[in-house]
């Protein structure tokens, strides 16, 4: 099917979500009214891109009268710039969307090689990720915070709640290694660690159903560092997910129960998360992006302290503006992973 033929569906299919909406009942008015919002910024989209091929067309008819010949090429020019700006825009609004895209999500920062300077490292880019929510204002509610001797952590997670935060942070997932002369360092060495991000799209209980039969569920006495935050109750709670061996621990509330919920929250997330992977591991095997898989596995960025400089190794782009980056200036990074993607993605459709 051709873009002319699809777009022609999609206005079709807008006038009569509008004529069914005008005799809906109770049940109807709901689903049918929820479909037509959603097609309303793709039809306004179409609208456009016909109005401003129309006057292209136009303009190009009077270019041979003498007398309007400088208006209709200003006009002319105008619209055919604008053209191909508009069809980029519709065919990207035309691209299968990622159903979890529109979510709030689940952040988990853990330190992977280097020891207390991959603490110390994971701590501040868990801050500016914060900030970073902060500055868009998503909410930021910190769900376990495992905090290392040094100031470092163990291992942080935090619920960003917001609309569209798992599209805007889902290319974050990876291993960020960082080089730069640790705070302990004597002799002025560059040592380089590393740290796993994870973003997950939240999800609801009717994403993921879980079997209390499947879990186990542990309970212990939290810790923290230097011995800090110690309660002398079981308040902290591990649980395992028998069928898929999945372990949570949280140890930040001082009561149990609420350690639970929030474990069962990052649980679901991961399960639903899992499952995701596993029905598009196919699609994603045939059309690798650049952009990369996502998975906690794959080196993504370096953070360069000495040099000043963040790298994105997944598209080749490097900033100069490390210090604007750890205090949350991610948008340039991520515009950038996006527009790629987009742009493999329509690459894709055009094969």
């Amino acid at each position: 099917m051709s873009i002319a033929d699809k777009l022609d569906r999609v206005l079709t299919r807008a006038e009569e979500l509008k004529h069914q909406l005008a005799t809906a009942d109770g049940g109807q008015f709901g689903t049918l009214s929820k479909e037509l919002s959603e097609l309303e910024p793709l039809v306004e989209r179409v609208s456009a891109l016909r109005a401003a091929e129309r006057a292209r067309d136009e303009a190009e008819a009077m270019l041979g009268d003498p007398e309007l010949k400088e208006l209709a090429e200003a006009e002319y020019l105008a619209q055919r710039d604008r053209v191909p700006v508009l069809e980029r825009e519709v065919r990207l609004m035309l691209l299968p969307r990622d159903s979890a895209d529109e979510r709030s999500a689940i952040l988990e920062i853990r330190p992977a090689a280097g020891g207390d300077e991959a603490a110390l490292f994971a701590a501040e880019l868990f801050r500016a990720y914060q900030r970073y929510a902060e500055a868009r204002r998503w909410k930021f509610e910190v769900l376990d915070y495992d905090e290392s001797d040094l100031g470092g952590v163990k291992g942080a997670v935090a619920e960003i709640q917001g609309r569209g935060v798992f599209a805007r942070l889902k290319f974050e997932s990876g291993v960020h290694r960082v080089q730069r002369v640790p705070a302990t360092e004597t002799q002025g060495r560059i040592h380089t660690s590393t740290v796993t991000v994870a973003v997950l799209p939240q999800a609801e209980e009717v994403d993921v159903q879980i079997n209390e039969g499947d879990l186990r569920i542990d309970t212990y006495r939290a810790s923290g560092a230097g011995g800090q935050h110690v309660n002398k109750t079981d308040s902290a709670v591990r649980i395992t997910h028998l069928p898929t061996g999945v372990v949570v621990a949280m140890q930040e509330e001082k009561s149990q129960h609420k350690n639970r919920a929030k474990a069962m929250k990052v649980l679901r997330a991961r399960l639903f998360e899992a499952e995701r992977s596993r029905a598009h591991g196919a699609r994603a095997a045939d059309r690798k992006s650049q952009v990369g898989t996502g998975d906690r596995s794959e080196r993504i960025r370096t953070y360069n302290f000495p040099q000043g400089r963040v790298t994105d190794h997944r598209i080749g782009l490097t900033l100069h503006k490390i210090e604007r980056v750890m205090l949350g200036d991610f948008d340039e990074l991520i515009d950038a992973l996006t527009a790629e993607d987009e742009a493999a993605r329509l690459a894709a459709e055009g094969e």
